[in-house]
């Protein structure tokens, strides 16, 4: 149905002492060229004219990922991102499909709300941002660096590597202690979700909506202090996953632009994880934007990915063997499952309701997500593809895979600037190799003035 996806072999990227050529820039001279062909020359036809220009926009644009799950089974030194697994994300695929920037999620499913739940949570959380950093830092930091900033990804982008940023789903594991979400965001954690399935310490999940089962009542108190502390420090807000009241009322709370990281439209998919138009208008009014997914039973109701999320397969537990995919392996088919053209429609009426400006896109990739012609991100061009197709410009293309979330990024950061000014603390500033010092260190007076505000939110 698609055009087989951009699969080109670069090896690693060399030092500079070497005369480093960076492998981004030799695929880009590629697509040019593919695209300078009249579509007249050999018998071209228009089709194979448009996959070419597609193919050259996707090498211009940065493309961006806002939610790959992973597990630390597979960020060790003898079975991690380098080798082609069978995860749908991991450095050989993010090469072949043309994906700059993956979100690498530190997700906790939702326990008991009580100090030993806490403690396990808190415990799986550490041990997903620890292997995070053991990929950029230790196994892979020639191939792939950590982007701590909206600068961090283009400048790591443009130097040729891939670029890893944490997102952090379920913000159960910092329990009762507003303190952690500091924590979490020096560890580089740089958007939080507030629930997942089923309610959290801080907000009401999507899964109570149907019964009208809201303990919390939308965002608990708790809840709206983690959200002022999200603001002062400059991590975004991300709703999917809450219920409607409780993604309304962090639209309405937040200072700084929301994220939904990875869901879809409800107008064309009756779900209670996706958005209705309610949502999606809330969150262009709070200048903030909605990742539309690529997990089959969002994007059509009664759909399956034939995915099962990689914590599923894993146990959290090492594999007694790496499960290295051999590159003769076929992509997953799966009759029924919707495909690339059905979730370019909810990105058109994403676009439509909201504006272009306020789209982005996802996967949750190895999280359940996957369709027909996006199964890993070894397929990401067939998107960029679809998007020519229904006629996106560039300009408009570059938004959807990175912009407009870059754009928000930014915004959140300027908010928590001037927040930390007007409480007399000095804002974070990156440090001379692009990584963020640990926000306010050697300002613990003023740190406490803002803890102490936001522990007054959380005040019912």
């Amino acid at each position: 149905m698609f055009p087989a996806p951009v699969r080109l072999d670069h090896g690693p990227v060399l030092a500079p002492t070497s005369g480093r050529v960076h492998s981004r820039i030799a695929r880009l001279l590629i697509a040019c060229l593919a695209s300078a062909v009249p579509a007249t020359l050999g018998g071209q036809t228009a089709d194979a004219a448009l996959v070419a220009r597609a193919r050259a926009i996707h090498e211009r644009v940065i493309t961006l990922d806002t939610h790959d799950d992973i597990e630390p089974a597979y960020f060790t030194a003898a079975c991690n991102y380098t080798q082609r697994l069978t995860t749908q994300v991991n450095l050989p695929k993010m090469q072949e499909g043309g994906l700059d920037v993956s979100f690498m999620i530190v997700f906790v499913g939702q326990g008991p709300l009580s100090h030993e739940g806490y403690a396990d949570a808190y415990r799986q959380a550490l041990a997903k941002f620890d292997a995070v950093h053991r990929l950029t830092e230790q196994i892979a930091p020639r191939q792939i660096g950590l982007a701590l900033t909206p600068d961090d990804v283009t400048r790591i982008a443009r130097s040729g590597r891939k670029v890893a940023v944490i997102g952090i789903e379920n913000g159960y594991p910092i329990g009762t202690d507003l303190s952690r979400v500091r924590e979490f965001y020096e560890r580089g954690g740089r958007y939080m979700s507030l629930a997942h399935n089923g309610h959290s310490q801080l907000a009401d999940s999507h899964t109570g909506d149907a019964k009208n089962d809201a303990p919390n009542g939308g965002i608990s108190p708790l809840g709206r202090g983690v959200i002022a502390e999200m603001n002062r420090l400059g991590m975004m807000v991300d709703v999917s996953h809450t219920s409607k009241a409780s993604m309304m009322q962090a639209a309405a709370l937040s200072k700084a632009p929301i994220i939904a990281s990875h869901s879809a439209v409800r107008a064309l998919s009756d779900n209670s994880r996706n958005l209705d138009d309610e949502q999606l208008l809330a969150i262009k009014q709070n200048g903030g934007v909605v990742h539309i997914v690529a997990y089959a039973a969002y994007v059509k109701v009664g759909t399956h990915s034939g995915r099962a999320p990689l914590r599923n397969t894993t146990g959290g537990r090492a594999s007694a063997a790496c499960p290295v995919e051999g590159r003769a392996r076929r992509p997953l088919s799966v009759p029924g499952r919707p495909g690339v053209k059905e979730f370019v429609d909810h990105v058109d009426h994403a676009a439509r309701l909201m504006g272009v400006d306020h789209v982005g896109i996802s996967s949750d990739f190895d999280g359940g997500g996957g369709i027909e012609g996006w199964d890993s991100a070894a397929d990401t061009f067939n998107v960029t593809l679809e998007l020519v197709r229904r006629g996106y410009s560039e300009g408009d293309i570059a938004k959807l895979w990175s912009g407009n979330l870059l754009r928000v990024w930014g915004a959140v950061e300027q908010v928590a600037a001037r927040l930390q000014a007007e409480a007399g603390v000095a804002p974070a500033r990156p440090s001379t190799d692009g990584r963020r010092r640990p926000w306010a260190r050697g300002s613990v007076s003023g740190y406490r003035r803002l803890a102490s505000v936001a522990e007054s939110s959380a005040t019912p």
